[in-house]
């Protein structure tokens, strides 16, 4: 398949037009409108700092049902003694600073430059883009973001400082979804830790298939708060007096 070369209009061309290894389109901008349309759409944004403006829609997606969620007997244990504390929304620049920073630091290229930082902050504040952060002693432990549409979260990265403490948020984050109804978690690209927390491979036309319908639902737009309720009722949180807590706690 061709490499498409993206102009001013606000279009992209059909995801099922991508190349083999998901590469759609190159070019383009990172406003509001055209990341909004590119994910309706099943494609996103993905290229390194020296690299122009890629568009992708890979074949196949993973996806993670909320329903779905692997929780290991370890991970478990610690989210019923309330070994994090996890809130939403509350510290989302820090988050998406972190995921770039954790990546910089093990040498990894990140796509997480000033463009996008700049591209997905704004869409947080237009309260489309989402954070979920875990803390431990007043600290930020780990966390991730994403983007929400219709019924369906678009996961974009997410970072550790802690053992289990991403994995404790994405937890909380299917229980949130789940509580209200959302149909799926968009992963993007095969990785072998999403695929152990119970993410599946689907072709990319199911894929399509299913945002479609899903994005018929209505946007949760603006802040979103922690169901500390649902969260403790589906763990079975063991609730003790010096639960640790974050500065805002929600």
């Amino acid at each position: 398949m061709p490499l498409f070369h993206l102009s001013r209009r606000n279009e992209f061309p059909p995801a099922r037009l991508a190349r083999i290894d998901g590469l759609l389109c190159m070019g383009g901008d990172l406003s509001e409108d055209r990341i909004l349309l590119a994910y309706k759409n099943g494609i996103f944004p993905w290229f390194s700092r020296d690299e122009p403006i890629l568009w992708w829609s890979p074949d196949p997606r993973l996806v993670l049902y909320p329903e779905k969620i692997r929780i290991s007997r370890s991970l478990k244990k610690k989210i019923r003694k309330n070994y994090f504390t996890v809130t939403m929304d509350l510290a989302f620049e820090t988050v998406i600073h972190e995921c770039a920073r954790s990546r910089t630091e093990n040498n990894e290229d990140t796509w997480l430059g000033r463009e996008m930082i700049q591209a997905y902050s704004h869409l947080h504040k237009k309260g489309v883009a989402h954070s979920v952060e875990t803390w431990r002693n007043g600290k930020l432990a780990g966390g991730l973001y994403g983007l929400s549409l219709g019924k369906c979260f678009f996961g974009e990265s997410m970072f550790t400082r802690q053992s289990d403490a991403s994995k404790t948020a994405l937890a909380a984050l299917c229980v949130h979804l789940r509580y209200f109804n959302f149909d799926l978690i968009d992963c993007q690209v095969t990785t072998r830790h999403m695929l152990s927390m119970g993410a599946e491979e689907i072709p990319r036309n199911a894929f399509l298939d299913q945002i479609n319908q899903s994005l018929a639902g209505k946007t949760q737009k603006g802040p979103w708060f922690f169901q500390k309720q649902a969260f403790a009722e589906h763990f079975q949180i063991i609730q003790t007096a010096d639960t640790d807590s974050a500065e805002g706690y929600n």
